[in-house]
This record gives structure tokens, sequence and C-alpha cells, in this order.
């Protein structure tokens, strides 16, 4: 009798566990599938090098894998490993760019320093900047850009009809409370986002509320114990090599504030891999299936 008593309780105390939600996930390159085109794609560009965030992840699904000869380092998909990197960190170093002989070369807003742009263009070498993408709604024009900017406008536009047609997703139930956090622990950077930093975009399109960008008008804010206790997050989102940097899901946890919020309480934690989460690309409708996903099964 004494057994059966026990092998209940321990049936009982499974079944709860099963029906708890997980308490972390992440969401990895592997998680996700860019939208290419299925036909050959004819370029104006035939030697072009990517300094410009989610770029060369557009010219790949244009099926232009060919024609890139140079990147920056934040083009880190595991497709481009043998496309030389011409950074320094994020730091154009011009004189590897002129080593490769580019037709043209793309950078955005954010590509610096100035001064290496300058000597490229004085080099004769065309210099194009697309713009930078912060939410769901500027991937279009990102997308187009990119395509006027190598000959392939009217491939980009097929390109941009796929994607909006696969940006759907199921919604999460009960609009769960997210709050955004990048994170830098070896250089002590820690900040909330707010409204603008891109994750915004990404929890508005599943259903989740951003807490952040809910309270504060600025992107990224300084993540205080007293700003993160007010906004009492449910879940908290942060980059994978952000939560590495702190030490992991412990490591967060230790931080000022963290503990004391809902999140912190459930250790509900979801990363995702640094290229993906703000790049907005071909892969993002596949981050916001993914997205979706994963708050279902971490939110408390």
């Amino acid at each position: 009798m004494r057994k059966v008593v026990i092998f209940a309780l321990v049936a009982l105390l499974s079944g709860c566990a099963d029906n708890r939600p997980v308490s972390s996930y992440t969401i990895s390159q592997d998680d996700v599938r860019s939208i290419s085109l299925d036909a050959p794609t004819a370029f104006t560009a035939q030697r072009v090098i990517v300094l410009a965030n989610g770029v060369a992840e557009i010219i790949q699904s244009l099926n232009g894998q060919s024609i890139m000869v140079g990147r920056d380092i934040s083009s880190t998909e595991d497709s481009l490993s043998d496309i030389p990197i011409v950074t320094s960190g994020h730091q154009v170093l011009p004189e590897k760019v002129l080593g490769l002989k580019p037709d043209l070369v793309i950078i955005d807003a954010s590509t610096g320093p100035k001064a290496a742009i300058e000597t490229i263009r004085k080099a004769g070498i065309p210099v194009v900047e697309t713009p930078e993408s912060w939410s769901l709604s500027d991937l279009p024009a990102k997308v187009r850009a990119v395509g006027k900017a190598v000959g392939a406008y009217a491939q980009a536009e097929l390109l941009v009809q796929q994607m909006e047609s696969s940006l759907k997703t199921s919604r999460v139930n009960n609009s769960p409370r997210v709050a955004f956090l990048y994170l830098r622990g070896t250089s002590a950077v820690y900040l909330i986002g707010g409204s603008g930093s891109g994750a915004d975009s990404l929890l508005k399109a599943v259903g989740a509320v951003d807490v952040g960008a809910q309270n504060l008008d600025r992107p990224f804010n300084t993540l205080t114990a007293e700003s993160l206790a007010a906004l009492n997050p449910d879940l908290i989102l942060v980059m994978s090599k952000g939560l590495e940097s702190v030490g992991g899901v412990q490591g967060l946890l230790n931080l000022p504030g963290v503990a004391q919020t809902n999140a912190g309480k459930n250790a509900a934690v979801i990363d995702v891999d640094d290229s993906l989460l703000l790049s907005f690309g071909p892969r993002t409708p596949a981050l916001v299936q993914a997205l979706a996903t994963a708050i279902s099964k971490v939110a408390p």
C-alpha cells in the first residue's frame, strides 16, 4: 500500500512539472530559416563588400552569395564564413577593403569610422548607404534599397512580397509583459530597451507587451534596480552573447533588481542569437514565429 502511495505521488508531481512553463529558452540560428528566391538573380555589381547590418543576409536571399567578397564582423551567418572580414571589431579597415578591389561597398549610418569611408570613396569605389531598420515596418525599404544597389530591384520586390506574406504568427496568450535587456557584462554595459529598440516591434508582432517601450522614450536606457523593479516584467529577453557575458541565467538573476521581478522569481528568460534578434532581414519572419513559440513556453 505504501509503494502505491509513493508511486501515485511521484506521478502527480511529474504531471505538475510537465505543465509548468520552461524557465529559460534559447533561439539560435538553427531555429530559423531565411526566405530566399528560387530563381537565379542577375546583378550589376560583381564584387561587393557589405558593411551594413543585415545586408549580407538580404544579398544571400537574392542568390547573391557569389558577388560578396568582404564583410563586417556583424555578418556572422555560418554560410558567410569563407568571406573575408574587413573590420577590426566594428571599425572598417580601408586597406583591407581596397585590397579586395570591390566595385561596390554597402554601408549604413552606423558604419565607421567616417575617415575610413572617405578613404574608400576617394579611391573611386562607389559607396551606397542603405537605410537601417529598427522595426518590421522598416524592412521593405531596406530590402528595396539593397536590391537597387546591386542591380536587382525587381527581384528585391519579389523578396519583399514573400517576406510580408510570411510575417504571420499565432499570437501569444495573456499579453505577457517582457523587458528587453541589452547586456555586455565584460564592458559593464547594462541597458533596458525602450521605444525604438527594435525588440519592441518584434514583441508587438506576437502580442506581447514590451514594458520598456511602454514606459521609456529612449531606445536604450540605463538599467538600475529601481527602474527594473518599476517595470516588473514577467519575462526577460536578451541576446545570447549578452547573457553569456553576465554568466548565464544565474548571472543575470544576480544583477541588481532582476531577482525581485516576476521574471527573476521564475527565471523566465529567452535569449536570441545576437546576429538574429535585431538584424531585420529575410530570417525575421521565422524569428517572429520562433519568438511566439518561446514566449508561450516560458511565460508564467
